[in-house]
């Protein structure tokens, strides 16, 4: 079999045993992928997936190859994998536009931490994604890129702002793919794409090269095809690190061993499921309707898998999803903060960008953020935002702890991917948009998408599972159960020519 119809799906322990059995090396996988972006992405039904391949990718193939023949071992968990990674984080080298096309031509001159940790582990950087003007919103509508189109149907939005590692890996353009999620960035993507993405407790990854949004939030994170391949780049991400204060978290998570490792012969057998009915579409609507439709069934298959589901609802949610929401009040002086530290971008402020015109004009919430104070104190109301926050989880966890509950599970959005003219028509727009993926982000918890099944019209459906601070193992675990239940992983049905 050609190895370009051979990657389809493959996963990175099935690279692994392609390279021992000498079925392909490294240059060959690179080079079927960079095959598979000239034909899907730039031409084809042209994705517009990838903004930028990386240079050097074949030449650190080919030193791979190299090492890997004189020693005769695969040296790091990520020996010879590409990955592709959102234009958010820096990668030295690799021009890195932030989505934006006030960034001009800039090229970093060092990889941000998590980067550097791919890399020590063998992973070959193949591409930077598309996405929104630093990734103000849950579409993909970008000043640099335009528009991404969702693999699944090429008339609708993958989501964002993770817009392009989304549509990239579920294409199989990448074996794998990174994203960053601030409210639900990897989330909802992964979701309107069938993939399986995970938000981390904030700080458990290195923020160090990444620009901020809500910096107490931000995290980057693994977006994938199985939640295999998911722990697998969680393993080599998380770790502490000097400059990013946050890191402080991996220290307090205590996680030792490999969380891939603990995933052998996972299931939902025991499980106890809160199901959060409050977060679902509105039944009467078609596309509400269609969405839970996809949900219930697959928490039937969970029954059937041996999980026990209990209905649990969180007081006043959505006001404490709305009040806790740090947009409009932290942004501003977060972003400003990033530029500020790089001179060589080129760009003095948010503010300047807005009064420049330089940014996406459906931009809402980049627009609202500029209209928000310079300093967060200024906000007669922070205080009390952050006092909410920290009531807000209070309770999530206390309903959890009263009832035996291992994970609450909802739809990450309450509808379908929207389409192209759906955005552009501002049928929705970001500050209106209803995605339920805010809520683990707000209340600083881990989350995971995992896909749940398709829509009558063939668009994917992704079902979140959110659990306590720094219990990834455990929430992959349970995510590994859902995704042996339910199977619901497909790859698009793309008219490309040959390859």
């Amino acid at each position: 079999m050609p190895i370009n119809e051979s990657i389809e799906e493959i996963t990175i322990d099935q690279v692994h045993a392609a390279y021992r059995a000498k079925e392909f090396t490294v240059r060959e996988l690179v080079q079927a992928y960079l095959d598979r972006i000239e034909a899907i992405d730039r031409t084809g039904v042209n994705l517009n997936a990838v903004i930028t391949v990386s240079a050097g990718a074949l030449e650190e193939a080919d030193r791979l190859d190299d090492a890997f023949a004189a020693s005769g071992e695969l040296a790091g968990a990520l020996f010879g994998v590409p990955i592709v990674v959102k234009d958010q984080i820096e990668t030295a080298g690799i021009a890195t536009s932030f989505g934006s096309i006030a960034s001009g031509d800039y090229v970093p001159a060092n990889d941000a931490t998590a980067i550097r940790r791919l890399r020590d582990a063998g992973a070959i950087i193949l591409a930077k994604t598309t996405m929104p003007d630093f990734a103000t919103s849950w579409f993909s509508t970008s000043s640099k890129s335009g528009l991404t189109k969702n693999p699944y149907d090429l008339a609708r939005d993958p989501g964002g702002s993770s817009s392009g590692t989304a549509a990239a890996v579920a294409a199989n353009l990448s074996l794998v793919g990174i994203g960053e999620d601030t409210g639900g960035s990897i989330r909802l993507p992964a979701s309107f794409c069938n993939l399986v993405g995970l938000r981390v407790t904030p700080g458990l990854i290195s923020r160090t090269g990444m620009s901020s949004l809500v910096t107490p939030q931000d995290t980057s994170g693994p977006m994938a095809r199985t939640v295999l391949d998911a722990a697998k780049l969680l393993d080599v991400l998380v770790g502490f690190d000097e400059h990013d204060p946050y890191t402080a978290a991996y220290a307090v998570s205590a996680h030792a061993g490999s969380y891939a490792a603990e995933l052998d012969g996972a299931t939902l057998s025991g499980v106890r499921i809160g199901v959060l009915r409050q977060a679902f579409g509105d039944e009467n609507d078609a596309e509400g309707a269609s969405v839970n439709s996809v949900i219930t069934a697959a928490l039937e298959r969970y029954a059937d898998a041996g999980a026990e589901l209990v209905d649990v609802e969180i007081d006043e949610l959505d006001h404490y999803v709305g009040f806790t929401s740090l947009y409009t009040t932290r942004s501003l002086s977060d972003m400003n903060a990033f530029v500020g530290q790089r001179p060589e971008l080129g760009i003095e402020s948010m503010q300047a960008i807005q009064a420049e015109g330089a940014y996406h004009p459906k931009l809402d919430l980049l627009e609202a953020i500029v209209a928000g104070p310079v300093d967060p104190k200024d906000d007669p109301d922070y205080l009390d935002r952050l006092i909410a926050q920290g009531v807000f989880q209070r309770s999530v966890i206390g309903v959890m702890a009263s009832k035996g509950i291992d994970a609450i599970v909802f739809p990450d959005v309450r509808l379908p991917a929207p389409s192209h003219d759906d955005v552009m028509s501002d049928r929705w727009t970001c500050l209106t948009y209803p995605t339920n993926t805010v809520i683990a982000s707000q209340l600083l918890m881990p989350a995971i998408t995992v896909p749940a099944g398709f829509t009558p019209n063939g668009l994917p459906v992704g079902i979140e599972f959110m659990t306590v601070p720094y219990s990834e193992a455990a929430l992959l675990k349970i995510a590994r159960g859902a995704e042996v239940a339910v199977g619901a992983r497909r790859r698009p049905s793309l008219a490309t020519p040959a390859l």
